[in-house]
Formats: structure tokens, sequence, C-alpha cells
């Protein structure tokens, strides 16, 4: 399905994708992707659907196997010539459509990716003498063999001693991937590429290092690459926690204090729970379960995730005139819309609307608060 300079590749299989056969290329009417760090990357595909010719009552794509779900499906954009790959999952429920009216029939497959082949048993396992990245290093390798390659910034972290605390999984290995991360203010997701079969899971902080995607331009004349935008300013987000924490060593008490996020590097010059004090939301940490070490990391972890959202932008962008493919998670940088809201943002999700009509992007950024660091980002 080529829209103008568009062109979207589908590869279907039950363990290699390979190229759909053009009579399910040719009936694709749509396709919508959702990259995200709060979950696992979906994809919905819309298809006309006939009847099979000759004799046969049922339709041709609901004959063929490659629709069915379990079915493996790769998902490639290709932006003047320069592919990427979109998607890199597993369909997981299929829905036919009839229209009495028109006698039009609607076939649509909706998948999640890889990371649902991690979704499917619960296991009851324990990881003595191991910390979380440990864990999560250990967890994932099973799935190398699915292309699944893991990224885990800080491989060591903190040891707990046996006779205090032995980690245990009494989940699937996706839920309890993204339980390892909570606690770390971490985040889980799995996202495609480089190429065809072959996906990074990372485990880690959100990443905020990296070359920032092309520029989302706004009342800037034919520079202007935006359809709509909108922002919102939350300044009850942001926490800070307080208490007293028992060392497991000495039994002493020790104070448990946060006092701001730091998430690294900043994108804003006047975070909100910085520059709004005293308006600030203090929370009390009761949690006795942890050491004091423990203890630090949550209480920090807690207020770190509290900023992520102070500000949330919120639009869409028509591909052919914003001319790039935005990846999320990821870095993308922000003009044209004034000191406040200008700069550079962590852009958390996007969905991907494709159909024969275009190609429009929906994006999702955040940041912990108002004013920019960067006197431009690159257009």
């Amino acid at each position: 399905m080529a829209v103008s300079s568009i062109r979207i590749g589908l590869f279907l299989g039950a363990t290699i994708p390979e190229a759909a056969p053009r009579f399910i290329a040719e009936s694709l009417q749509s396709a919508e992707i959702t990259q995200s760090d709060e979950g696992p990357s979906t994809f919905q595909l819309s298809f006309h659907a006939d009847r099979a010719p000759g004799m046969s009552t049922d339709y041709a794509l609901l004959s063929s196997p490659l629709l069915k779900p379990t079915t493996r499906v790769a998902l490639t954009v290709a932006l003047n010539g320069t592919a990427q790959v979109l998607m890199d999952g597993f369909i997981t429920r299929q829905e036919l459509t009839h229209e009495a009216a028109s006698g039009a029939a609607t076939l649509s497959v909706t998948g999640e990716d890889v990371s649902v082949m991690m979704d499917l048993e619960e296991v009851s396992t324990e990881f003595p003498d191991m910390s979380d990245p440990m864990i999560a290093a250990v967890v994932l390798a099973k799935y190398m063999v699915l292309g699944v390659l893991p990224e885990i910034p800080d491989p060591i972290g903190l040891v707990p001693i046996v006779i205090d605390r032995t980690p245990q999984q009494n989940s699937t290995d996706r839920a309890y991937l993204k339980q390892l991360a909570r606690p770390h203010g971490y985040v889980f997701y799995v996202k495609p590429g480089p190429v065809m079969m072959m996906n990074t899971a990372y485990w880690g902080p959100p990443m905020r290092i990296g070359m920032p995607q092309k520029a989302l331009t706004v009342d800037m004349g034919p520079a202007t690459n935006v359809d709509s935008i909108s922002f919102q300013y939350n300044a009850l987000a942001p926490n800070l926690l307080h208490g007293m924490v028992q060392d497991t060593e000495t039994d002493i008490d020790l104070p448990v204090l946060t006092l701001t996020g730091m998430r690294m590097p900043p994108f804003a010059s006047d975070p909100a729970i910085v520059v709004n004090q005293p308006f600030v939301r203090n929370i009390q940490f009761t949690d006795p379960r942890l050491g004091a070490l423990g203890a630090y990391e949550y209480a920090q972890a807690a207020t770190d995730m509290s900023t992520d959202k102070v500000v949330v932008a919120q639009g869409e962008v028509d591909t052919l005139r914003y001319g790039s493919i935005l990846s999320a998670p990821g870095l993308v940088g922000v003009r044209g819309v004034g000191l406040s809201y200008d700069g550079i943002y962590y852009l958390q999700s996007v969905t991907h609307r494709l159909s024969r009509n275009g190609y429009k992007q929906q994006f999702v950024l955040n940041r912990e608060g108002t004013g920019t660091l960067t006197p431009e980002v690159i257009p």
C-alpha cells in the first residue's frame, strides 16, 4: 500500500514473517500501531474482506492461516526510500464486521509486540543473591530466540542478603519485569528494529540521553509541521516523601527524605517540584520492609516518577509534511510555542495511523516543568 512517497511493508508467518501474499496486501485498508513505554506496543490491521472464489462459503482472508491468531507480524514503513520497523509482534485477536447496507465486510486483526510471549505463563521462581537488574537480564535471556536483545543500563544494582530477602517471581515474565522496574522508577518495554526480527528489550530509567528527533514546529510559517498540539500543566503532580526507616544492621531509626526530582539530564528550567514550593505535596514514607538503602532508592524513585508528567503535550502531525517517522520512546524538540513550552521533551508514545488517504502520527510528550534549557532545537 503506497501513499505518495510512503510505503508500508507487511510480513506474515508462523515463525519467520515473509512478504504478505498479494491478495492480502491489496486488501489492506489501514494500519494503526501504538508504541509506548507504559505497556506493550499494539497494532490493528483492517482488511477489505471478499468471499473466496468458487464454491467456498468463507471469506478468502479467513481461509488463509496468515491472518489467524498466533501469526507473527512485522510492519515496516518506508519514507522516501528509508524503511523503519514499526512493529514486530503476534496476532492475538480477530474481528469480522459486516455492513448489510453496502454488503461490505471488514476483517480486523489486532495484536501486541513480541513481549506478549512473555505474558503467557505464570511461574514461581526464586532469585537468591541477585539484584533486580541481574534478574531482569536472566528473565530476558529466555527470549533471545525471538530476536529480543536486552538493554539494561545499570546491570549490577543492589544485591539483597539472602537472610533478609530472596526475590521471588509469582507471575508472568512481563508482569514481573514491570514489577521489578517500578520501585526504581524504571520502565520496561520492547522496541522493534533496527532490522526485522530484531527487538530491544529496555529495562531501566526513561531514556533521556541521545539525539532528539526532528523538531515539532508550530506557528513558523512554511516551517510549521504540526497539525495540532496542546499542553497541560499539573502543578500538583510532583510528590516529595519523608519518613523514618530502621537500619537492618544497627536497628537505628534513620530519616528518609527527598528534596527534588533526579531525572537526568533535566529538560525544564522551571521544574514544578522546585518553583512551586511550598505548593508541593509531601507524602509520608511508611514501608517498614525496606532497609535504609532500599528505602532511599524507593522514595527517590517515587518522587522521580511523580515529576515525569508535570507537563504533558498531545498532538498530531501529517507525516508527509513533518518529513520523518517518530520513534517512541525517545526524545523530540518543540519550537514555536514560546519559552514556557519550547525545548526538549520525552516522547512517551506515538500512534501511527496509516491508510490509503494518508499517514498521521499522534504523539504524547512529557517533562518535569516549564521553560527550556536549550537555546535551539534541531529543525
